[in-house]
């Protein structure tokens, strides 16, 4: 990880962590680059989205100030998604793409996700130069960039149409009619309130929406799919036939079924996964998952003799195994799902059109598509740290873990890691039981604390 960008983005609170300040200087920036690159004369064109957090309007004019003036046109999408910024980048010829987004996060913080042309990530070479350029380190045997004058000033341009392009490419990509279908939809009062009721209701749904109306403070407050509890009550009281919960920038999305129970990452990769096996197009019979994945997950690939990976956490790092290694599907137990062959990142209402797919084309419900998934009892801790790279380097620390390795052997396992994106040590057991899991999560938890590491 580079010293402000994460594995997903630039993030933290808005105006402390990340200001206007650095937004104007990550705009500059890659005006700048990309116009660098630039061999006919015209200027480069990046394409900007952003969530619906009040910080958003002052990150997303700072990043337009610095790149209209280092020469490049600005596109704003407005509100809108991060896998349809993905999307409009490589499918409109754009240079570059910016989401503005903290994802899951409170509406306090804010976040800067770079795209390349191609719609993947931006490359961590380019990012380490424009962490170098915000720094104030020299950039190429440059102090100071220069700005664009005259005719080579940049403009800003409205491209609400390309959100308007990607809802319509979601809803080509419906196989079948929703029609008779009642479905649920929580929207965590961000990114996905204004496309994913449209998707829906073109393909013939009758659809049962919460968590639609953000007012810029309200993004994931007790909504969407870090705050499963309201879509369950949904599906449950009206009885619907599934529900879809996204998060902030909807490039997750969780499932519940019809009886109200929560479907996770974990089983929509199973559930996708069997039924391309079942079709022949898995190909090379692999499913990318990440270490956080559970033990129930891997049984059941077994038994349906589905091969798999593990990667690190994050989407950015499934996907880059996927692209080296012709993967069709991955993700992660969040609900990041990746299907490579219709997009380049984690895109939530894509996902919940796939769980659509699966669920007509089987004739089945959610929960019979899930039921062969049975997951091992599973603790996750968020430990809140002054420095996550020195509690994880502590030898108190790794000898807390290697006791509960010791422990469990081979029946369960113990995951310690920092957060890409927060200042937070995450410390997961999963165990043959709940109150298992708990002691030994606790015990390690308990280690970081005393060490004087903890914020809490």
């Amino acid at each position: 990880m580079g010293r402000y960008f994460g594995t997903d983005g630039f993030r933290g609170e808005a105006n402390v962590t990340l200001t206007a300040d650095h937004a104007y200087k990550v705009g500059r920036f890659l005006g700048w680059y990309f116009n660098g690159l630039k061999t006919d004369g015209s200027p480069a064109r990046v394409v900007i989205g952003k969530d619906t957090r009040r910080s958003g309007y002052m990150l997303e004019y700072s990043l337009i100030s610095g790149l209209t003036a280092s020469g490049a046109d600005a596109f704003m999408m407005h509100v809108t998604t991060t896998p349809s910024v993905a999307y409009i980048t490589r499918t409109d010829g754009f240079d570059c793409g910016v989401m503005i987004s903290a994802s899951h996060n409170p509406y306090t913080d804010n976040g800067i996700k770079l795209f390349s042309r191609d719609g993947e990530k931006m490359r961590e070479d380019i990012i380490a130069l424009i962490e170098d350029y915000i720094d104030g380190k020299p950039v190429n045997g440059t102090d100071k960039l220069p700005y664009a004058v005259r005719e080579k000033i940049g403009r800003t341009v409205d491209y609400a149409s390309g959100r308007n392009r990607y809802i319509g490419y979601l809803v080509s990509l419906g196989v079948y009619s929703f029609r008779g279908m009642r479905v649920g939809l929580d929207c965590a009062n961000g990114s996905s309130w204004s496309i994913a009721k449209a998707v829906f209701d073109a393909l013939g749904a009758t659809t049962y929406i919460i968590n639609d109306k953000p007012d810029g403070f309200n993004i994931n407050e007790n909504a969407g799919s870090t705050h499963m509890d309201g879509l369950c009550a949904l599906v449950k009281k009206n009885g619907l036939d599934v529900g879809f919960a996204y998060d902030g920038d909807a490039d997750r999305c969780l499932c519940v079924d019809e009886n109200g129970e929560v479907v996770n990452g974990d089983k929509i990769l199973y559930i996708y996964g069997r039924y391309m096996k079942e079709r022949g197009k898995l190909l090379t019979n692999t499913v990318v998952t990440t270490v956080m994945s559970n033990f129930g997950l891997y049984k059941a690939f077994d038994a349906a003799d589905i091969g798999y990976a593990k990667t690190a956490v994050g989407d950015k790092y499934v996907y880059e195994y996927m692209s080296a290694h012709q993967s069709r599907l991955g993700g992660e137990q969040s609900g990041h799902i990746i299907f490579s062959k219709y997009a380049t990142t984690g895109d939530g209402i894509l996902t919940s059109l796939k769980m659509m797919e699966v669920m007509l084309a089987k004739k089945s419900k959610l929960s019979q598509l899930a039921a062969p998934v049975k997951e091992f009892p599973q603790v996750l801790i968020n430990v809140r740290v002054r420095d996550k790279e020195a509690a994880m380097a502590d030898a108190d620390v790794a000898k807390a873990v290697g006791s509960v390795e010791k422990e469990l052997g081979n029946s369960g396992r113990i995951l310690v890691r920092q957060s890409g994106t927060e200042p937070l040590v995450r410390v997961m057991v999963e165990a043959e039981s709940e109150a298992e899991c708990k002691r030994l999560a606790d015990g390690v938890v308990k280690v970081i604390r005393l060490k004087g590491y903890s914020e809490e």
